[in-house]
């Protein structure tokens, strides 16, 4: 018998709702009349004026009814949830104690079943008179145990069912008595059930593999750096550091993220930062600039007002980025060409223009003032001796992780991005446009680039070298952070963490002084176990 079946509890309930129907429940019904009123296109505007100003009225009534029962609806509802709590508590303890004997009793049957099966298959595989009856007496034995072990599971998991539910049903009744209301503490400790009693070690690490044996990485060089004499890695502003390094690889991230999403991936990001940060190198450089682009200059951009030339600078990469990413884009939208091949082929258009417009040369530094405003440090003060600095940069990373979320969570068109990368077909026929969906989220990449471009050169003096090898870290804090290359499985939080994670892994090996090139090593060890976790999931849900 559920608690939920005692009578002095129902009485609460009728009681409360008894309180409620004339008042607050009233006001609710109201609401909805009078919004299903104004939407309804089948009446007419004095029709519909008529209605609203009848359920008003009616609206006004019950709300000073609401107003009279209010404190006696309180007073009644606190001592309901304490009485609910003070019998939910015996009766889910009964439970728990039920069902635990059960699950007790089912893995001493498991074990007992599964040693008569092996008992039995020893003998046959004993008087098994070729290698052919042995393996065959072999393979029935692991049927004979799997199917074992996997109906005790179920009546084990409809144990831990029936205990979960005990709790959920206690949870729900005292929402009926708050009328709808939710408790915080419930809330968490609802979720922290389901989580429990739905834990399977297999699935934990399976998804959580990776991400645990980069935390188990972190601990070691944090405790290996001081002993080599490298200093203490968990600091202020090594943390800040990491967060600086990660705030521009985040743009490229976000933007090569949706690529990902739709099954695919870019191999022209390297070259869409050096493209972005060549031009804005250039229109903010402090003077007469020494590069070239196509023999024409050098040019003199001095003469303009400063925010002119930032506006110039932004709108210039953002355009240009953007400009390429929809030529890749049109190719792989209407003639289905694979992303790999239509980013590669813009890859070195650019590469070559590039190079060929600048011959290679470094486009300077660019003016120190604006360079401070947007790219520098505010103090912060001293922690423990050292001096705390605070990156700017990392300003917009947050705004541009915001907007994507934003965009991938909240908007018809991230809806469309997760149906054409889940299934482009199925995407088709449902009325999604497979075309504009694919060129979007190209264009939305080349708009993060171009973004990420211009804050880059606020970085370091930019050439056309620029970003090189930029494209496999953004592709890899994606592939880290549960973008699926499988298309239609990812969120954006996962790429942002993925950018952390890669940019501090990269730190701590430069902190402990370990050589760049085994740098690489470490980098496609990470890699290769992302996607090879990632492909288990995949076949495991196939």
């Amino acid at each position: 018998m559920s608690f939920t079946d005692d009578k002095k509890l129902n009485e609460y309930i009728e009681k409360l709702d008894a309180l409620r129907a004339t008042g607050v429940n009233k006001v609710a019904e109201m609401k909805l009349e009078i919004s299903n009123i104004k939407r309804n296109k089948m009446l007419s505007d004095a029709e519909k004026s008529e209605a609203v100003a009848k359920y008003s009225s009616e609206m006004e009534k019950a709300q000073q009814v609401a107003v009279q029962n209010g404190v006696a609806d309180v007073q009644l509802t606190k001592e309901a949830v304490t009485y609910a709590n003070s019998i939910a508590k015996e009766y889910i303890a009964n439970v728990n104690a039920e069902q635990n004997a059960k699950i007790a009793e089912l893995k001493k049957q498991l074990a007992m079943k599964c040693g008569t099966i092996k008992a039995e298959a020893q003998g046959r595989i004993a008087a098994a008179s070729t290698e052919h009856d042995r393996e065959t007496a072999k393979y029935e034995l692991k049927s004979a145990l799997f199917d074992a072990r996997n109906k005790i599971q179920t009546e084990i998991d409809r144990c831990n069912d029936a205990k979960k539910q005990a709790f959920t049903d206690h949870v729900q009744t005292n929402r009926t008595l708050r009328n709808g209301k939710t408790n915080f503490c419930e809330d968490i400790e609802l979720s922290w059930k389901n989580y429990i009693y739905n834990f399977k070690a297999s699935k934990f690490f399976l998804e959580n593999g990776l991400y645990l044996a980069i935390l188990l990485f972190f601990i070691v060089c944090i405790i290996v750096a001081p002993a080599i004499g490298a200093g203490n890695l968990l600091t202020l502003p090594n943390i800040f550091t990491i967060l600086e390094q990660s705030s521009t690889r985040m743009f490229y991230a976000l933007g090569v993220a949706g690529l990902i999403l739709l099954a695919g991936t870019d191999l022209s990001v390297g070259r869409m930062v050096a493209l972005g940060s060549v031009v804005t190198g250039l229109i903010l450089h402090p003077g007469v600039n020494i590069v070239k682009f196509f023999g024409m200059g050098p040019w003199d951009f001095t003469t303009l007002p400063m925010g002119c030339r930032l506006f110039m600078a932004l709108f210039l990469s953002i355009f240009l980025c953007t400009a390429f990413c929809c030529f890749a884009g049109f190719f792989t939208a209407k003639l289905k060409i694979h992303p790999f091949i239509s980013t590669l082929s813009t890859q070195l258009i650019i590469y070559g223009l590039l190079f060929f417009g600048t011959t290679g040369t470094p486009v300077g530094s660019i003016d120190a003032k604006v360079k401070d405003l947007i790219g520098g440090r505010w103090i912060m003060g001293v922690v423990n001796g050292e001096l705390v600095t605070f990156p700017k940069l990392i300003i917009p990373a947050i705004i541009a992780i915001i907007v994507a979320w934003f965009i991938w969570n909240k908007t018809t068109f991230g809806k469309n991005m997760y149906a054409v990368g889940g299934n482009a077909e199925a995407a088709s026929v449902s009325g999604i446009s497979v075309f504009w969906t694919t060129l979007g989220v190209f264009i939305m990449a080349g708009i993060f680039y171009g973004c990420g471009a211009f804050l880059e050169a606020f970085r370091a003096n930019a050439s056309a070298g620029t970003g090189q090898g930029y494209e496999m870290d953004a592709i890899a804090a994606c592939v880290v952070g549960g973008i699926s290359f499988n298309g239609g499985i990812g969120k954006i939080g996962g790429a942002a963490i993925g950018v952390i994670i890669f940019t501090g892994l990269t730190y701590c090996l430069t902190f402990l002084h370990i050589d760049t090139n085994l740098q690489f090593v470490f980098k496609g060890l990470i890699i290769i176990a992302a996607v090879a976790l990632d492909s288990i999931k995949y076949l495991k849900r196939k």
